[in-house]
């Protein structure tokens, strides 16, 4: 297992978001884990430290809790080729998907229990009785009976989700079940993603946050925007780029260096009108449907726009095997579009050996964005579109899962019923791209509905309410 550095973060930052009375609550919360916690730690495991919005919000949540001075520790389980196919077939089986598979035979269930018992080999001796230990998503559920024998408190923390159950997700609860068991308690995004046969007693929501004073949400202006996207090839001016300095999450400098062949061609004028997904190469996130519906239903209507797919350099995300097979599929359907309108369409690969500088660029584009669109199929959380929404971006997003408790329709976002309605998609992003005032108002009211509901304090909140459960 690999031990991820994490640096600690004042709460004192938040202060200047939060209304007093929320932060003195942050500051008790705080009190209250520290003397909770004492002398205790509190173990996150999960499958990567980068790439997803799992290692981005632990990045985020743990240096808070440092900065509140609870010993808290990440760890990145080790996994091979082979048990990351299988569980990222047992997240999208929770997600109601099973590409290419009928279900998990012995084999894959003696795969996984193999890889779990070598990772559980290297929790004793580290991990006490007393500690807590929390584990995120298929890939770490095998843990929980060894860790509860080791006696720590056990909480899963399931990411992912599927309102209606039907056959496939039935087949990936199948597969967890004895796993996740062993727990103490069970955490999820929405109350409808846990499975029935779970004690609802020893259930909880807790929905996802952002931070933002990380790298990816940090304000930046519209200069700071235009040098970046420029200096990556994100966007042209027809001049030559500057170097970009920036600011790290750790605290230090660095320099954005020139990037070539980010896009799949010619990046479009800094000034076309841009729409925006920004998401992993994942069947569930739709990035073909996305392409499909603006060529078909949005080009035609507005000539000078472009489409940016967005998503990581696959050869960077370890756990993730379906992410290049995924990418190729997208790239071929760019191929086949006709001339005019796959001039205006671009899938951009971003890096990612380098967190903070992908970060970065994250942060440009939605900032650049004129539209940012999440049209996943299913959808967990979807922090991508909390991210947009906290940069005063107009979004449209599918009306599944987790997207649905982010954008309240018509107030601070539109939201597509069906996201196989490509047309609809379409007729949507074309009215926000018609309409500049509409764009500044859902935007305006979308930061604010991220500043109350999906920041770092009541996140941090709610799982000291937890803590404070598994003593009682």
């Amino acid at each position: 297992m690999e031990l991820v550095d994490i640096r600690a973060q004042p709460l004192e930052m938040l202060a200047g978001l939060l209304e007093p009375e929320r932060f003195e609550l942050l500051m008790r919360t705080a009190a209250r884990a520290r003397e909770l916690l004492a002398g205790r730690i509190v173990w996150n495991i999960n499958s990567t430290a980068s790439g997803g919005g799992v290692a981005e919000m632990l990045q985020t949540l743990l240096a808070y809790t440092r900065g509140a001075q609870v010993d808290t520790r990440w760890l990145v389980l080790d996994g091979d080729p082979r048990f990351f196919e299988i569980t990222k077939a047992v997240h999208n089986s929770l997600h109601g998907s099973l590409e290419g598979r009928s279900g998990f035979d012995a084999a894959d269930r003696e795969h996984y229990q193999r890889v779990m018992a070598a990772n559980a080999a290297q929790l004793h001796g580290m991990v006490r009785a007393g500690d807590i230990v929390l584990l995120h998503d298929p890939q770490t559920a095998g843990l929980a009976e060894t860790l509860a024998r080791l006696g720590a408190q056990v909480v899963w923390r399931c990411h992912i989700g599927r309102d209606q159950t039907n056959e496939i997700t039935d087949l990936g609860w199948e597969f967890l079940c004895e796993h996740v068991t062993p727990a103490h308690r069970f955490v999820f995004s929405r109350a409808s993603y846990a499975p029935a046969w779970l004690p609802p007693e020893r259930v909880r929501v807790i929905q996802p946050s952002i931070d933002p004073f990380s790298t990816k949400n940090n304000a930046l202006t519209e200069a700071e925007v235009r040098q970046v996207l420029l200096e990556v090839g994100l966007v042209h001016d027809g001049a030559d780029p500057d170097h970009v300095q920036f600011q790290r999450r750790a605290g230090s400098r660095g320099v954005l260096l020139p990037r070539g062949g980010l896009l799949s061609n010619p990046p479009p004028h800094e000034d076309a009108p841009l729409v925006l997904q920004v998401s992993r190469w994942d069947r569930l996130k739709d990035m073909p449907g996305v392409l499909t519906g603006f060529a078909e239903h949005v080009a035609p209507y507005r000539p000078d726009a472009h489409l940016v797919l967005a998503g990581p350099d696959v050869s960077g995300v370890s756990d993730d095997p379906e992410g290049m097979q995924v990418w190729a599929e997208c790239r071929a359907a760019w191929e086949c579009l006709p001339d005019r309108e796959r001039a205006r369409c671009h899938l951009a690969t971003l890096p990612m050996g380098d967190v903070d500088a992908n970060a970065l660029i994250v942060n440009a584009l939605q900032r650049h964005a004129t539209v940012v669109v999440q049209k996943s199929l299913e959808e967990g959380f979807g922090l991508t579109l909390t991210e947009a929404m906290w940069k005063g971006r107009a979004v449209v997003a599918s009306a599944v899962g987790g997207l649905q408790d982010q954008v309240t329709e018509g107030v601070d976002g539109l939201l597509v019923k069906d996201p196989t309605d490509l047309a609809t998609f379409g007729s949507l992003v074309t009215r926000l791209l018609a309409d500049p005032a509409l764009c500044a108002a859902l935007g305006s009211r979308a930061r604010e509905r991220v500043r109350h509901d999906f920041l770092g304090d009541r996140h941090l909140t709610q799982w000291v309410e937890l803590f404070a459960d598994l003593d009682s």
